[in-house]
């Protein structure tokens, strides 16, 4: 799920009320501080207002922390961005709560809800009350992400070890309805693919040359800029732009779910809140682990 502008991503946590861990909650904040959610809401909705394509990047940061709480692995390198909007957030935040509470992994969760919702897209309540981590590895970063060139057995397993199935790979890969992607991402499959829209493979091709511009962009689908199913239904009509995406629709297991979100925008928007609800209980830290980061780029010393 590498790509540019998408949505969102980083550490995942809160301070702990008892030595014990807990389970998360909508309400964490409620009494510790209120105004927490709002004020991200605020700061998300200016941003989305200002470059509507932020609200991906916010998503994708949400996506990557959620599986290993790392910006620099190499699908993601000068690629996941937001982050500028984070800080502004965790900047706010602090001052209205008066101390650092709100977890840098908690933003993020929020800010990747209102950015979907700001976007066109559904909502859903996130679970609060993560901590964040004091490491980083680039190297467990690069075997838990899954990589844009994975084929669909691959996808499925590398969700399936996240605890994640085959229908959250579907719904999650629908956050790709957002956002843009660096041209080395997708030169093989424009290039090399036989299961691809001619038409679309020479579009893309204007943009992205066989040898270099790296890192010019291409839009993940046909409206980047817009929550809705646009993904699904270039998928069905051989246009997806990573190998990830198209390995979804090319005859295996997951053909079905793509038809069905394809068509049914209700049926993508309840699935893709659930599974983001699930993959947001995905091994967090909580109670006295982690920390509450006072800047959301690097550990407490």
């Amino acid at each position: 799920m590498a790509s540019n502008t998408n949505f969102l991503l980083h550490a995942f946590v809160w301070f702990a009320l008892a030595t014990t861990a807990f389970s998360l909650s909508p309400h964490f904040y409620d009494k510790v501080c209120p105004q927490a959610l709002p004020a991200i809401k605020k700061i998300v909705d200016a941003a989305v207002h200002r470059e509507r394509r932020m609200g991906a990047s916010l998503l994708r940061l949400h996506f990557h922390d959620c599986f290993v709480n790392r910006k620099n692995s190499v699908a993601n390198t000068n690629s996941a961005r937001g982050f500028e909007v984070i800080d502004q957030i965790k900047a706010e935040v602090d001052k209205i709560c008066g101390r650092p509470v709100v977890s840098c992994a908690d933003i993020l969760a929020v800010a990747a809800r209102d950015s979907v919702v700001a976007l066109g897209g559904p909502t859903w309540k996130v679970r609060l009350g993560r901590r964040d981590s004091t490491t980083a590895s680039r190297t467990l970063a690069d075997s838990s992400l899954p990589s844009p060139f994975m084929d669909l057995p691959a996808l499925i397993e590398n969700f399936k070890k996240q605890g994640l199935n085959q229908r959250d790979l579907v719904a999650l890969s629908g956050g790709h309805t957002l956002g843009l992607a660096q041209c080395f991402l997708f030169r093989n499959r424009i290039y090399g693919k036989s299961n691809i829209d001619h038409y679309f493979a020479k579009e893309r091709r204007q943009t992205c040359p066989l040898n270099g511009g790296d890192s010019n962009l291409a839009p993940l689908d046909s409206t980047p800029a817009h929550f809705d199913t646009s993904y699904f239904k270039n998928l069905v009509e051989k246009k997806g732009l990573l190998v990830s995406d198209q390995a979804l629709f090319a005859g295996g297991s997951t053909d079905k779910l793509v038809k069905i979100y394809s068509s049914n925008p209700e049926a993508f928007w309840n699935d893709f809140a659930k599974s983001m609800v699930k993959m947001g209980n995905i091994k967090p830290l909580t109670g006295n682990q982690g920390q509450i980061r006072v800047n959301c780029r690097r550990v407490n010393w």
